[in-house]
């Protein structure tokens, strides 16, 4: 930033913690560099999640750079949920605290009873998270560094998902995200047992025993696991893991199946299922747009660039398009109340 506006880096840190108010000329060279409007610098300090009270998968190996990067668009993320917040009632947050559980497998069940979900496969969990209180959000940075993270804003859950993984790796990142929120809520939630813990209890929670132990899959196949793990849309490697810990293969058996899917690349899925999405973010972007209250405004409003708004929601919703045109029928239904549109 030094660099792009023409300052020393002092002065940028001066800027940066309001000791000094640059002039109008590096003002505007501070505009025209980052993309962002005047009033956003002159405005309010957006509140930043604490970086202890954040979810990083793997602190080791992010750059402070990457973090940053992550937490800002936290910080726009807050931004952005209060301006829906005062416009729309949203689902209140039933995310409970067990901490108390022994294992992550039994807060995992207790998770369940309490939600009502016995043991049945999860068929989208962005639409259980949302249901449930917590407000999901694109993470839109290409790093396989920086997975997902998860924080509490006041009351209210918050989990960010990197939409460049692949479906399957996301849906397991939402899971785990989860396992902070109801594990570590009153703890910080890094480190490599909190890591541990949120890992198990997304395998339980996403593979519950019962179900997993009913299908009878005792050592199978490359081929089976790649058919079967669309009961559970996971990926071969989570299934593989999940049979390993309830006791339905050997360790031998394991081995092998990692080592074949080490022969086929990490990267691409076998049968890559279907990527989840938000229904709240069409929803409530749909509805804005019957009112004419179109993307841009909604960004100008925050004092942001669309292309800030658009990385948030990246990956999780395509309906509710600017100019007059109509969401899809789903986003219709809305079950969104109004309460003000300006």
């Amino acid at each position: 930033m030094a660099l792009l506006i023409g300052v020393d880096l002092r002065s940028v840190s001066a800027y940066e913690a309001g000791d000094t108010i640059p002039g109008d000329e590096i003002a505007e060279r501070i505009v025209s560099k980052t993309g962002f409007p005047p009033e956003f610098f002159s405005g309010d300090d957006l509140e930043e999640p604490s970086r202890d009270a954040v979810s990083f998968r793997s602190m080791s190996k992010m750059s402070s750079r990457q973090r940053d990067m992550a937490l800002s668009q936290g910080a726009i993320a807050n931004h952005l949920c209060k301006y829906i917040e005062e416009k729309f009632e949203l689902p209140q947050a039933d995310i409970p605290d067990l901490s108390h559980e022994p294992t992550p497998e039994a807060a995992s069940d207790t998770l369940r009873r309490h939600w009502g979900i016995g043991v049945l496969p999860i068929s989208n969990m962005i639409h259980l998270l949302e249901s449930k209180g917590v407000r999901v959000f694109s993470l839109a940075i290409d790093a396989r560094e920086v997975d997902a993270f998860s924080t509490w804003k006041a009351e209210t859950p918050m989990v960010f998902l990197n939409t460049f993984k692949t479906a399957e790796h996301s849906r397991y990142d939402a899971a785990h995200e989860l396992g902070h929120l109801v594990l570590h809520r009153h703890a910080t939630p890094n480190g490599r047992e909190a890591e541990r813990e949120a890992d198990l209890f997304a395998s339980a929670f996403l593979m519950p025993k019962a179900s997993v132990i009913a299908q009878g899959l005792r050592s199978p196949s490359f081929s089976n696991l790649v058919q079967l793990k669309g009961i559970w849309k996971v990926s071969v490697a989570a299934l593989n893991r999940r049979l390993h810990d309830v006791g339905m293969t050997t360790d031998w058996h394991y081995r092998m199946t990692c080592i074949e899917l080490g022969k086929r690349g990490r990267t691409k899925e076998p049968s890559e299922i279907s990527r989840e999405m938000s229904q709240v973010l069409p929803k409530v972007f749909s509805k804005l747009n019957e009112e004419k209250v179109s993307r841009s405004d909604v960004a100008h409003s925050l004092s942001i660039p669309r292309a800030e708004l658009e990385q948030l929601m990246f990956g999780l919703a395509i309906t509710a398009i600017d100019g007059g045109g109509k969401g899809t029928s789903q986003a219709g239904r809305a079950q969104l109340r109004l309460v003000e549109a300006k």
